[in-house]
């Protein structure tokens, strides 16, 4: 089940059912069922305390993706997302913030697919699949 909660902000996701749908579909093209899936939209100063605390980063970040999973084949994790970043970024690049949101939604779920971001190959196969996704919905 896929869950949208917030933490320190007031953050209302357009079609939460249609979004949920959305998600579980490109999970299962991938290969994956989806258990409890959780997406908490928070603060930057929120996730920043996350990644301090929990990953040992000293920075902002648009999103951060914690892997529950018991069972290889069916997602469950926690994915936090600075709805302040995420509308910064939006700004940045000239695009709807609900655009960049599907987006981020999109991102924090593919790393617990297995896609990475780290070197510039992985961010490229990243940014294509983000783009698979996107022209889905």
């Amino acid at each position: 089940m896929i869950r949208f909660f917030n933490e320190d902000v007031d953050y209302k996701l357009p079609q939460k059912q249609a979004t949920r749908q959305w998600l579980k579909q490109q999970a299962e093209r991938e290969g994956y069922a989806v258990g409890d899936l959780n997406y908490i939209f928070c603060s930057d100063e929120y996730v920043l305390q996350v990644n301090r605390d929990y990953l040992h980063h000293d920075y902002y970040t648009d999103i951060i993706t914690f892997d529950q999973r018991e069972d290889e084949a069916k997602i469950e994790g926690d994915i936090f997302i600075s709805v302040d970043r995420v509308a910064d970024n939006a700004s940045q690049l000239g695009v709807p913030a609900e655009q960049e949101m599907r987006r981020v939604l999109a991102h924090g779920l593919l790393h617990l697919c297995g896609y990475g971001d780290k070197t510039g190959e992985e961010e490229k196969q990243m940014r294509a699949k983000e783009e698979e996704w996107l022209a889905a919905r």
